[in-house]
């Protein structure tokens, strides 16, 4: 079975949970950037959660099936219709041979990922088939889909359409979104008043939006300490001898508007991170548009590892419901 692309759509690209044991190698993890609702498309389908599937932002694909299949659609909320007729979002449904399968205008949330019974097989690359396009490393030729791409979808047993993810976990980011931060190595870099006004100010999420990191603009500058450079740091008081970055890094250039580290983003470089996004909140970045409001709230380890137990439960609780 194979799937044509009739339209790319924007940015649509072959994901799976990515290609974790390179960064070290300047190789990052990639993957879908919102890991829960693709392993939550994925289980709708009969698939295993960590199976290829398409994401797709901002606007749906256009794509054409060459054999009867159960397709589930998860994530942001965007009409999705085969052959015209509407689906619903969160829940397996099922498509015929020569059947196509469209999407309307996004609604809510910034991605929706694509699950096809038997998965994406396009051959994968260290390991996964997620597109990495820096790299030039899987999906298509290490690039997102274009019109005309045929994908091949490997042998699985169907799970039965209309089976649905209950609402209350459908997990999306508030209004404005809280993003809960955990202060790091270069905290002590900012002065008193900037710690206070970093989690004080309300932030909008920038038009630089992309895969390997989320920029926000609108609260106030980030004064630093002064100091003497270190050699190899470099002029900018937000300079500092090159150092790595862990996933989820909030790094600020020249103290004024923080940049999220996220799936496809560099391992190091120069610029200071005052701390970093929780893993328990990574998905919701990845649902946010831009000139969406964000709170910063600043948290300790104990409420960070509670928060990812409560994260691994709420996947534990979609598996008893779904497997």
């Amino acid at each position: 079975m194979t799937l044509e692309i009739v339209k790319p759509g924007l940015a649509t690209s072959v994901q799976d949970l990515g290609r974790p044991g390179y960064f070290h190698l300047g190789i990052p993890e990639g993957g879908a950037m919102d890991r829960f609702a693709l392993r939550a498309a994925n289980m709708l389908v009969g698939n295993p959660e960590d199976a290829a599937c398409l994401e797709a932002v901002f606007m749906g694909p256009e794509i054409k099936f060459t054999a009867d299949t159960t397709v589930a659609v998860t994530g942001g909320e965007m009409p999705i219709m085969v052959d015209g007729e509407q689906q619903q979002t969160w829940t397996s449904f099922a498509v015929k041979a020569g059947q196509t399968l469209s999407f309307g205008f996004l609604k809510s949330g910034a991605r929706i990922y694509i699950a096809v019974s038997g998965g994406i097989d396009t051959p994968p690359d260290l390991g996964s088939r997620s597109t990495y396009p820096i790299g030039a490393l899987g999906g298509i030729e290490g690039r997102a889909v274009a019109a005309g791409d045929v994908l091949p979808i490997g042998a699985g047993t169907a799970a039965s359409a209309g089976r649905s993810v209950p609402a209350d976990l459908r997990r999306g980011p508030s209004n404005p979104a809280e993003l809960r931060v955990l202060p790091g190595l270069y905290w002590h870099r900012l002065t008193e008043a900037a710690q206070a006004s970093f989690f004080d100010d309300t932030w909008t999420v920038a038009p630089e939006a992309d895969r390997m990191g989320y920029r926000f603009k609108g609260g106030r500058p980030l004064e630093l300490v002064d100091r003497e450079p270190p050699f190899g740091a470099g002029s900018d008081p937000s300079n500092i001898v090159d150092g790595c970055y862990s996933y989820g890094s909030i790094q600020v250039p020249g103290g004024t508007e923080p940049i999220i580290l996220h799936r496809d983003a560099v391992s190091g470089g120069g610029y200071f991170t005052l701390g970093a996004i929780i893993s328990a909140d990574m998905d919701l970045i990845g649902q946010l548009q831009p000139n969406t409001q964000v709170k910063f709230v600043r948290v300790e380890m104990a409420e960070a590892l509670k928060a990812r137990a409560q994260r691994k439960a709420m996947l534990q609780k979609l598996r008893e419901e779904l497997m």
